[in-house]
C-alpha cells in the first residue's frame, strides 16, 4: 500500500530486531559500530542496533531520536530508538522480542536525545 508509513517502521524494526543478533560489548569496553559494520557483522549490542535502525528509518524520511535508560541517575544501561508515526513518538526496542510501541519502564528514561532536522 502506498504511503503506509507505519508498515515501513514495523518492517524495518522487525528486520533489525530479528536479523541482527544481540552481542554484548567486551567487558569494560563501550564500542559503537556504524550501521554498515552492524549489517556486515550481523550482530551488535543495543546501541549498535539502535544506530542501524535509526539510519534505516532516516534514510527513508522517518525522524528518529535515541532514548537512554538506566537504573541510577546519570548512569545509562540501555538505549533504544523512537520515531514519529503521525504526530506521536513511538518506541522501537530491538533487543527483545516485542512489537513496535513497547517500551521499558518509562521511569527508567534518563535522556531523550532530540531529533535535529
Amino acid at each position: 500500500m502506498q504511503k503506509d508509513y507505519a508498515c515501513e517502521v514495523k518492517c524495518l524494526h522487525a528486520y533489525v530486531r530479528d536479523s541482527i543478533r544481540y552481542l554484548q560489548d567486551p567487558v569494560d569496553v563501550e564500542r559503537l559500530q556504524s550501521a554498515d559494520k552492524t549489517i556486515e557483522l550481523g550482530a551488535g549490542d543495543c546501541d549498535d542496533k539502535s544506530i542501524l535502525l535509526a539510519a534505516l528509518l532516516e534514510s527513508i524520511g522517518h525522524p528518529t531520536r535515541f532514548i537512554a535508560i538506566g537504573f541510577e541517575p546519570e548512569i545509562y544501561s540501555h538505549v533504544y530508538v523512537e520515531t514519529k508515526i503521525g504526530a506521536e513518538w513511538v518506541p522501537l526496542e530491538t533487543t527483545e522480542s516485542v512489537e513496535v510501541g513497547w517500551e521499558p519502564d518509562p521511569s527508567l528514561v534518563r535522556a531523550r536525545l532530540p531529533h535535529f532536522n
